[in-house]
């Protein structure tokens, strides 16, 4: 480990970087620079450094215009779009309602295998009415309508004649309009951003970013304490036993509840999960509360369904399933289980996150009380995406999702996303769910809709297609060098061009 460490303290000081660079950590290697095809943490974070949306979340989460100047309802189907004028691609090129056009016809092409072609699914037609200015027709009311324009928009001057966007170079040597260039990208290594000079915003006040793909989790913690990084994410084991004062002294912290979840998801394609009894027998098996207690101290609190506790959608009725292992082994002995023939599954997970491998032992260890025999098998970020979560070649898989103000169920949950590309990974399938979300995408009455959303939450628990576990919360330090950094409800990058060092 120290030879590791010593490596790249030597990589981070012989390369030539510029004075004001601002130094972070990636875990593993961004599989696609695309707005349209990022589908792991890494390539969205780096992205979106890269390119801007139609619009975007302010710091107080109000809706505000990114690209578009000004956006309008024309009436409950309609919206238009006027856009910036003074917007260039990072080759000098200017931006225009083109290329919103060819975004949009971009994600829905066949071609194209992104679990974000269904946030367009209710969109008509995207139509140009002049070289600044969309119009966006919907099919129906829709009450994630704004929100569809938060994805990044592509150049169509560099992409309209490329035959295989999948398989692009533009995927690793990306020309997008953000507040950031692509200077480097090494496998493995560094991806280095330099400041775009002609930024609609204006130039970011930090020349460069310097991602260092740095998959062990404790090398990570060593650059961090050193200060080779300067922006970085500590976990509860380390922020109660392993700083010190002089780490407080050099770093700001900044903690709250994330805006993710872990869940472990069972692939109900598979015969020996689409028992309810099983998966009801492994939710009482496991203590929630002894996971949370012994990963994170007080740093989380035990998840208790799919939405974002705190929003219209949280149904603060469901609570954490109490843990009972002789009911666990009775249902388990009802669906023909027992010592002689003990239920016997695995779980997947990646090394990307120091938590999770650790999460799977307790949870071996749990389950063992109710006789269920557990194989663990934790693999590389990649490897574990592009062989086993996408395949569906899984038993249980260990994962998380983001959580939004605004979840939008059909995603996750319906149906129709059982298929490649999407994101109903566990194959989990209600008619009368599938009903609900399709009821929901045209209800604009955010109270109607916050109880409708709550009814899910119960069915979806009741179900127990995923075990719900925790909402870690989020501890990011700041080195104090770093000067304008302004937490807010959606959290400290909202103004990182006026960041300084």
């Amino acid at each position: 480990m120290k030879s590791v460490f010593q490596y790249l303290v030597i990589i981070f000081f012989t390369n030539v970087l510029y004075a004001s660079t601002l130094h972070l950590a990636t875990s593993t290697n961004p599989s696609r620079l695309n707005p349209i095809l990022a589908t792991d943490s890494s390539s969205s974070e780096i992205a979106g450094f890269l390119f801007n949306s139609l619009v975007k979340f302010d710091k107080d989460l109000n809706i505000v215009g990114d690209l578009a100047d000004e956006f309008y309802f024309e009436n409950n189907t309609t919206i238009i779009f006027k856009l910036k004028k003074n917007v260039r691609w990072h080759d000098g090129v200017k931006f225009d309602a083109k290329d919103v056009v060819f975004t949009y016809n971009t994600i829905i092409s066949p071609k194209i295998a992104t679990p974000y072609s269904s946030s367009f699914r209710f969109v008509k037609s995207v139509e140009m009415i002049d070289k600044f200015t969309i119009r966006v027709v919907y099919k129906q009311p829709y009450f994630k309508a704004l929100e569809t324009w938060m994805m990044g928009i592509l150049p169509e001057h560099i992409l309209k004649d490329e035959e295989n966007l999948m398989s692009s170079k533009f995927n690793t040597s990306p020309i997008g309009t953000g507040a950031y260039k692509l200077e480097q990208f090494e496998f493995s290594k560094d991806i280095i951003l330099s400041a775009n000079d002609d930024y609609f915003e204006g130039r970011p006040k930090i020349d460069k970013i310097s991602f260092h793909i740095i998959a062990d989790p404790m090398t990570r913690f060593l650059m961090l304490k050193s200060g080779l990084l300067d922006v970085g994410t500590i976990e509860p084991m380390q922020f109660e036993r392993q700083l010190n004062k002089e780490f407080f002294n050099k770093f700001n912290i900044y903690e709250e509840i994330s805006h993710s979840y872990t869940y472990l998801g069972f692939n109900l394609r598979d015969k020996k999960f689409k028992n309810p009894k099983v998966r009801e027998a492994l939710s009482l098996a496991i203590d929630r509360d002894e996971l949370v207690k012994i990963l994170f101290f007080k740093h989380a609190k035990v998840c208790t369904g799919p939405f974002l506790p705190a929003t219209k959608a949280f149904n603060k009725d469901i609570k954490t399933p109490t843990k009972n292992i002789q009911k666990a082994k009775q249902l388990l002995k009802d669906a023909g289980y027992d010592k002689n023939n003990p239920f016997t599954f695995e779980i997947v997970t990646s090394n990307s996150s120091p938590i999770r491998p650790y999460a799977v032992q307790i949870l071996q260890h749990q389950l063992k009380k109710a006789g269920v025999v557990v194989h663990i098998r934790v693999m590389e970020w990649q490897a574990f995406l592009n062989m086993v979560v996408f395949p569906h070649k899984f038993d249980a898989v260990l994962l998380g999702w983001g959580l939004s103000s605004t979840p939008d169920p059909y995603l996750f949950w319906h149906s129709d996303n059982d298929k490649k590309g999407g994101f109903n990974l566990v194959g989990y399938k209600n008619k009368k769910l599938d009903k609900m979300i399709e009821k929901s995408q045209t209800m604009v009455d955010r109270e109607k809709l916050g109880k409708l959303w709550q009814k899910m939450f119960k069915i979806i628990v009741d179900d127990n297609p995923y075990l719900f576990l925790y909402i870690p919360n989020s501890i990011t330090v700041v080195n104090k060098n770093i000067k304008n950094v302004e937490p807010s409800l959606s959290g400290i990058w909202h103004n990182y061009i006026l960041w300084e060092k």
